[in-house]
């Protein structure tokens, strides 16, 4: 027997998770009369971490919502910049993909942990869970997991466009060359001679200022990559803001 039937439809942002036909205007749902709306929006390819208001005849109302028939749906994409939790300290944890994403925001002074190798979506989920922090990844079965602490899909498969995505919807505080971009713990200024055995002939006779990540220990210099990672910081500083302190 049919249950009830709505009409649903998607703000635009969301027309990468959903059929084609469901791309423009409202379309017919036929629900089971008791699942909640949020299940409804999932089971039709969009994760909540990417639908933002859900409106039932233009009232807002939350994801446990169980829609009646006839009722109009519109779901509508996150705002913003996006709040995450009052309170919490907003950090980010990326998936085995997203190894040049996570350096860059390290580069960028954002907490960004990362997984180099695949430890599968439930450990993954559980780890947000427990450090609270946002799960990024481009995996859609990953950010529909109930235990994750929070989630956003990776849209491109462009670092720029990552980085730009990122740092547009969360808008964390900036504060470059202050992270490990291979650890994420952080840096200290370190004095040559304490850095010095660590060093290639070529550098200790090149550089003379040095940064040290207080976690894992590597050292850190304005070498031959320099002007190219302060590129990406300048570009990243200019558009959503911060201190461009000297790396």
């Amino acid at each position: 027997m049919n249950g009830p039937e709505i009409h649903i439809s998607f703000a635009p942002d969301l027309g990468l998770f959903v059929s084609a036909d469901r791309r423009s205007g409202r379309t017919p749902v036929t629900t089971d009369g008791a699942s909640s709306l949020g299940h409804v929006v999932e089971s039709l390819g969009v994760p909540l971490t990417e639908a933002g208001r859900l409106l039932v005849d233009g009232r807002p109302v939350d994801v446990s919502y169980v829609p009646a028939a006839g009722e109009t749906v519109d779901v509508e994409s996150v705002a913003r910049p996006q709040p995450v939790r009052p309170g919490a300290p907003l950090r980010f944890l990326l998936d085995v993909h997203l190894g040049t994403l996570a350096r860059r925001l390290r580069l960028l002074g954002v907490d960004a942990a990362y997984e180099s190798e695949d430890i599968g979506d439930p450990a993954l989920a559980a780890l947000s869970a427990r450090e609270r922090r946002v799960m990024l990844s481009r995996d859609r079965g990953l950010l529909r997991r109930r235990e994750l602490w929070a989630g956003a899909y990776v849209y491109s498969d462009r670092p720029d466009d990552q980085l730009r995505d990122v740092l547009e919807r969360f808008a964390p505080p900036l504060a470059p060359w202050t992270r490990c971009t291979a650890c994420n713990g952080r840096l200290s200024d370190a004095d040559k001679d304490t850095v010095r055995e660590r060093l290639e002939q070529g550098t200790e006779k090149s550089y003379d200022v040095f940064a040290e990540c207080v976690e894992c220990g590597r050292v850190y210099w304005r070498g031959a990559h320099h002007a190219r990672l302060e590129a990406i910081v300048s570009d990243a500083v200019r558009e959503f803001g911060g201190a461009a302190t000297a790396g």
